[in-house]
């Protein structure tokens, strides 16, 4: 059961170094924290959490865009 522990750990330890704060996504991307925020719930950016509980942002959903809804115009104002 210990190695099993220690394996998930390092599964963790390893992703977290493959990982960047919620600030550093918003200055990579150029955005503000709350886009960051708005992102994530949105499933545009993947985070993980830390073992002390802070989220961080996955480099691989930093560098790989998600594809919009082929119906919609990014240059046309959202209407609700």
């Amino acid at each position: 059961m210990a190695s099993i522990n220690r394996a998930v750990e390092g599964a963790s330890e390893a992703r977290i170094g493959r990982s960047v704060s919620l600030d550093h996504a918003a200055e990579v991307l150029g955005v503000s924290r709350r886009t960051i925020y708005n992102r994530i719930r949105e499933g545009r950016l993947q985070t993980i959490r830390t073992p002390g509980g802070s989220q961080r942002v996955l480099l691989e959903s930093l560098n790989k865009p998600k594809p919009c809804d082929p119906g919609s115009d990014p240059s046309k104002p959202v209407t609700d």
